[in-house]
């Protein structure tokens, strides 16, 4: 009676067709870690919107921080990515004088899974003025027209002026509010990384694309939040036909 067993190159063979399935299952393997990664993405983009929607809502707001002061029924963008982070009049954290998110608890609300780095947030000072960082961390940016209008003075010259939103926002569906931001592109161009704009046709301070850097991190895709609660997904976020970019709440 013979002892049974593998030939030399039986085994060979087996490796070669083992690997010849691990290199044709690979590249599918990782299309779906992508498409899942770009899909947890919509989720959080989904999250923001809703959140958003009920911040606006006068029947449904819970605490608005400092806008509670200037009069009830108006409200900041600001206010509202401020109160998502936590930062700020939202500070809840207590003494603590720097967090780094995704926290102990794994909270990470403005998080799209592509971006690897650790986020941190400072007190005392708004998303404007350095209460998150470091930019290329950051994930979503807000609509900036939301929060900065271009507005024109009697003299002719074209400004930014500060944007206070009311729930007639909330009628604005197909108005942008939220999208995937380079934030590394935007620190090196010397833009904010929490709020963007393209410039549709402005010649103002908007003009020449100055604060329009989105990130095509999904398979050369950005993910786009709407006003009207609605996620989706382009190459060409600033062209696509109905995206409101260029809607103003003041004029």
């Amino acid at each position: 009676m013979t002892a049974s067993g593998f030939t030399l190159v039986e085994l060979l063979v087996s490796i070669a067709i083992i690997a010849l399935l691990i290199s044709l299952l690979l590249p599918a393997l990782g299309a779906t870690l992508r498409s899942a990664r770009a899909f947890k993405c919509q989720m959080a983009l989904r999250s923001v919107a809703f959140d958003f929607s009920v911040f606006a809502d006068d029947s449904l707001h819970g605490d608005r921080g400092d806008d509670a002061n200037s009069g009830p029924g108006s409200f900041t963008v600001e206010t509202f990515q401020e109160s998502m982070y936590g930062v700020d009049e939202f500070w809840r954290w207590g003494d603590r004088e720097v967090i780094e998110l995704p926290d102990s608890a794994g909270n990470d609300p403005m998080r799209c899974p592509e971006v690897a780095g650790a986020l941190t947030l400072r007190p005392n000072a708004p998303c404007s003025g350095g209460a998150v960082s470091p930019p290329q961390s950051v994930s979503f940016a807000f609509n900036l027209r939301l929060y900065r209008a271009e507005v024109m003075t009697p003299s002719g010259a074209v400004r930014m002026a500060r944007v206070r939103l009311t729930e007639r926002i909330t009628a604005e569906g197909s108005v942008p509010l939220a999208i995937d931001v380079d934030g590394a592109a935007a620190e090196q161009g010397g833009a904010p990384a929490t709020y963007i704009a393209p410039s549709a046709g402005s010649t103002g301070p908007l003009g020449g694309d100055r604060f329009w850097f989105p990130s095509a991190r999904h398979s050369g895709r950005s993910n786009v939040a709407f006003i009207g609660g609605h996620v989706l997904t382009s190459k060409t976020p600033s062209t696509e036909p109905g995206w409101r970019w260029d809607y103003q709440p003041v004029r």
